[in-house]
């Protein structure tokens, strides 16, 4: 779980200087609440709305209260990535201010078709899971809890597509949209150059390192997303460490708001932190297939043992992003038994 905004930190009294209010919001999920932004310019904007509950909704209008504003106030949401604990409360909040609701271009037809894109995203779960070692039964649990959570997201109408490079005004800065693919495909951070600071979403967070989940394509048809074998599976770590170096080249920046947990100053030194955090568990995984081949499952099990239902898909994640990063350097290879699973063994002696 992650550390909690601080309110009386310095990274806090400097968003606010800017106009920038965090507003964290309770989720269900492990990684506890969700920073909300609250932009004191005009338009006033939402970035990120926190889950479909009527626990968020009042926290929100608590906090919005305290600030001397309400939901019928706000002129502008922004949602920055897919994930139901950034976006769940959009439509409610856009239908009751009457604000549009701006995202990434490629994650309109997917929020607007909610239920049938999630469904889509959990049979080629099912599929990538199967693929890859883990029992059927557990495939068939983690769907089940996947369809409970559902509804802690919603659909939602974007009305203001946006583009990588793309810019939004405001009276008192210009926000520079910035795709950042890794944590989830749609992931999109917002720069104000002339502030110095980044609206980081989970792209960076101090207090944890983003998991990079394998996702479906947002491009993918509906129709295939039972077939892993149709959708080559996306490299999810290696898109998230190019989209760490594009950001670790963003400069000057001195002030980070990430989506989870505390604001942070130095970009460039965590980053490097995280570099050295993925290369170490490569180095790992690849010792371990080196002693034999292994399915993503057995990695996963080798490095975090049997965990929850709920965990299984994102250590699979985990561990095949590092084999992804070794596959590329030439240390590893996949091959497939009799029955489809997909198994990797070492193509090169361990280094010392």
């Amino acid at each position: 779980m992650s550390a909690l905004w601080d309110h009386a930190s310095p990274e806090a009294a400097s968003a606010r200087e800017r106009g920038i209010h965090c507003i964290p919001l309770p989720t269900p999920f492990g990684i506890g609440p969700i920073n909300t932004y609250l932009l004191d310019d005009d338009p006033l904007t939402l970035i990120d709305t926190g889950p479909n509950s009527g626990l968020a909704l009042d926290a929100l209008e608590l906090e919005l209260g305290k600030l001397g504003k309400k939901i019928e106030d706000l002129e502008l949401i922004i949602v920055s990535h897919q994930h139901m604990d950034h976006l769940g409360l959009t439509e409610i909040l856009a239908r009751r201010s009457g604000a549009p609701v701006a995202a990434l271009g490629s994650l309109v037809p997917c929020l607007s078709r909610y239920d049938e894109w999630m469904e889509a995203d959990d049979r080629f779960a099912a599929a990538v899971m199967l693929r890859h070692g883990i029992p059927e039964e557990t495939c068939l649990a983690l769907r089940s809890v996947s369809r409970s959570f559902r509804g802690w997201g919603a659909a939602t109408t974007v009305t203001q597509p946006l583009e990588q490079g793309g810019e939004l005004k405001f009276r008192d800065r210009t926000l520079t949209v910035h795709h950042r693919p890794g944590h989830s495909p749609s992931d999109t951070i917002f720069f104000d150059a002339d502030n110095r600071t980044l609206l980081a979403a989970d792209h960076l967070i101090a207090s944890v390192s983003s998991n990079p989940l394998i996702a479906r394509p947002l491009d993918a048809p509906l129709e295939e997303a039972e077939d892993a074998g149709k959708l080559a599976r996306p490299k999810s770590l290696m898109i998230y460490l190019e989209s760490l170096a594009k950001t670790r080249e963003m400069e000057p920046i001195d002030l980070i708001l990430p989506g989870h947990g505390p604001g942070f100053t130095d970009h460039v030194e965590l980053i490097d932190q995280r570099f050295q955090l993925h290369e170490r568990r490569a180095d790992k995984l690849y010792g371990l297939i080196a002693e034999q081949p292994r399915s993503g499952y057995d990695l996963a099990q080798a490095l975090w043992g049997n965990v929850a239902v709920t965990q299984a898909y994102l250590t699979l994640s985990e561990a095949l992003g590092h084999v992804d990063v070794l596959i590329s350097e030439g240390r590893v290879a996949e091959r497939f038994d009799d029955d489809g699973t997909a198994y990797f063994e070492a193509t090169s002696s361990p280094t010392s």
